[in-house]
């Protein structure tokens, strides 16, 4: 059996926090995912995207009568979270 290793980390939080809200790609994998989900659960869904305090983040919802009324019959935004992958 090999040794047990015990390793002491600090986390650089500004570092982090900056990464979370958008530095290093973050922010663009963010809004790309909600545009391929939005486009895949098809017309009427549209995406938000916000910076907040701590990170940042997208989402997409419907924005016409016609896409809250696909969604409630056909979960059709429910359906096409897989594209956000």
């Amino acid at each position: 059996m090999g040794a047990v290793v015990t390793a002491r980390v600090k986390v650089n939080r500004r570092v982090l926090v900056g990464y979370l809200k958008g530095d290093g790609g973050v922010a663009e994998d963010l809004k790309d995912r909600a545009a391929r989900i939005a486009a895949a659960a098809g017309e009427g869904m549209e995406t938000d995207y916000a910076v907040g305090r701590n990170r940042a983040r997208a989402s997409v919802r419907t924005a016409t009568f016609a896409a809250m009324r696909a969604e409630a019959k056909d979960r059709a935004l429910s359906r096409a979270l897989d594209a956000g992958r």
